[in-house]
């Protein structure tokens, strides 16, 4: 993933989504919080902690969002985040790993069922945009944050991002691109061009499997 600094927009809940939908891992961690001693959350609530914190990263960004913030969006006490994570920080390593899990096997699982180079790179496209543009994605709030060079932990989450880039690094190196083509600006213009879809996409118009497949013919054809 390239490393251009940019902010995603803030996500709005789909109009097929009840609001009680919408409201759900609150009540549960509020149940689980109620039910533990000293307001702590059971384990099993680890994971709606690391989603809802997904929300408020990808749309307010790192540096807006307090660990109070987390608290009051899922109706926890901000002492209760410390049972599970130390700082922000360590809460932001868990959603941006799982961001990174979460689009890398996407990628990884949609280019297995191809042997073409360009089948490849367009099922990979496809699986990255499908993945990065779903409501609440992990990966939103990853693509947010692809400049981490300030933040205090940027040596956990460099080595993710750059295994991630090297599937894509190893997609186009198989290309029959022209000769002298620089192909590590054909891949950095790629993914820019994928990620920067956070700020235009809004449902109704093309799918992100129609925006991945007119990217990647508009590269292959001109």
């Amino acid at each position: 993933m390239p490393s251009t600094r940019k902010t995603s927009p803030a996500r709005s809940r789909s109009p097929a989504e009840p609001e009680s939908a919408a409201r759900a891992p609150r009540a549960a961690l509020a149940r689980g919080a109620d039910s533990g001693s000293a307001g702590q959350i059971p384990d099993d609530r680890r994971q709606v902690l690391v989603n809802e914190a997904a929300r408020l990263f990808g749309s307010k960004g790192y540096e807006n969002t307090s660990m109070r913030d987390i608290a009051a969006f899922v109706g926890i006490l901000p002492g209760s985040l410390y049972h599970h994570f130390r700082s922000k920080e360590d809460l932001f390593v868990a959603v941006y790993s799982a961001g990174v899990s979460q689009i890398r096997q996407a990628v990884s699982d949609a280019v297995a069922r191809h042997g073409d180079p360009w089948a490849r790179l367009e099922a990979a496209c496809v699986a990255h945009l499908q993945t990065l543009l779903v409501k609440d994605s992990f990966a939103a709030a990853v693509i947010s944050h692809l400049s981490i060079g300030n933040l205090p932990m940027r040596d956990e989450l460099v080595d993710q991002r750059d295994r991630y880039e090297a599937v894509f690094e190893d997609l186009v190196a198989a290309l029959p691109l022209p000769r002298g083509a620089d192909r590590r600006i054909f891949r950095l213009g790629l993914l820019g061009a994928m990620n920067w879809s956070l700020a235009w996409y809004r449902p109704g118009a093309d799918s992100p499997a129609a925006i991945a497949r007119k990217l990647v013919r508009l590269l292959r054809h001109g």
